[in-house]
């Protein structure tokens, strides 16, 4: 599974280009439709890959995504509360696809038409990418292409994932799962995580940050965090934590210990790190490496510093530390990611 980076909102007051790779393809992205369909998943996807956007420039809209419905059968659906929608591709048409993208399912026991299983088995051999949010992940465990593999639902409907699919291995404890051509979220809102997370590999930081400040939401929850917490802490106490995230993210630069971080806090290092835990889903040492690597992240896109620079700059030490854990956890190189992602910046005019 790939780990996704904790961010803050990062307002650069100016309007973002599509780099000069994103201008040369449009990345189409169809959101299946079906009886049933489930509203709330199926507006995550079109809210986040079926707007015009015209805050990320004009390059944007003539090259960032197409966005699509698509019925198996090509005919129109029933959506969960009755809404008519008639899906804009021919059923024939999921070969022009980048992504397609299977928002719930109508229900965890129905039956998956023998002619959806059939266009999921050929689109993944195509290599089309795959996604589904809470229950649609029963449409791709149909088609076995889960199969050998991690996958996440909504944790309600684990236990009946697990049963009817023993070849997959079902995680509960994450929001979503990146398994590179085939991906899968937990439920509900963790449908956006994963939706900014595909923004993120296909258009950078930058490009799913300014999406998440329209969504009005945090740019980034890490994949791994937990889909909820049995106790949860007082909200006084997770907001207790805030000082010390300040501090934190304002200090990058620097090293830090627990033992300074609970004097810091004025309490034991075992409260600290309970109260961290619930508060952002992690440690202070993965949490710093996170925001470490999102702000090295958003200079390697927006400046032409050295790596040496980059890696002192975002805290993270020396240009071998860098390209480390952008290794391991974002599967790319530094420099790799500089090409793909590099953004021009024009300033907005008033």
């Amino acid at each position: 599974m790939e780990d996704c980076e904790i961010t803050n909102l990062h307002n650069t007051g100016e309007t973002l280009k599509a780099s000069s790779k994103t201008k040369r393809q449009q990345k189409r992205i169809a959101a299946l439709v079906y009886d049933g369909l489930c509203l709330f998943e199926f507006g995550c996807v079109a809210e986040v890959f079926g707007l015009a956007r015209p805050e990320l420039g004009e390059d944007w809209l003539r090259h960032g995504y197409r966005f699509d419905t698509f019925s198996f059968d090509g005919n129109s659906v029933n959506t969960q509360y009755h809404a008519q929608i008639q899906p804009s591709l021919q059923a024939d048409e999921w070969h022009e696809l980048d992504t397609l993208i299977i928002p719930g399912w109508c229900g965890a026991e129905q039956p998956v038409p023998q002619a959806l299983i059939a266009i999921i088995q050929q689109a993944h051999n195509a290599g089309i990418r795959l996604v589904s949010i809470c229950s649609g992940v029963f449409v791709l465990a149909a088609a076995g292409v889960l199969d050998g593999k991690m996958a996440t639902t909504h944790w309600r409907y684990a236990e009946i994932l697990r049963a009817k699919y023993p070849k997959i291995t079902v995680n509960t404890d994450v929001l979503y799962v990146d398994n590179g051509s085939v991906l899968t979220s937990a439920g509900s809102a963790a449908g956006l995580d994963l939706c900014l997370h595909l923004v993120r590999q296909d258009y950078g930081q930058q490009v799913a940050n300014t999406i998440a400040r329209r969504l009005v939401i945090p740019p980034v929850r890490e994949g791994s965090q937990a889909q909820f917490i049995e106790q949860p802490l007082a909200r006084s106490n997770r907001q207790a934590i805030t000082p010390l995230l300040t501090h934190l993210q304002a200090n990058l630069i620097k090293a830090h210990t627990n033992a300074e971080l609970a004097d810091f806090m004025h309490m034991s290092e075992r409260s600290l790190l309970r109260h961290f835990k619930a508060a952002t889903g992690t440690t202070p040492a993965e949490w710093l490496i996170e925001q470490r690597l999102q702000l090295a992240k958003t200079l390697l896109e927006e400046s032409q510093f050295s790596l040496d620079a980059v890696a002192e700059q975002s805290g993270l030490g020396t240009a071998m530390t860098l390209r480390h854990h952008f290794r391991h956890r974002l599967n790319i190189s530094p420099s790799a990611y500089r090409k793909r992602f590099s953004i021009q910046l024009d300033k907005t005019i008033s």
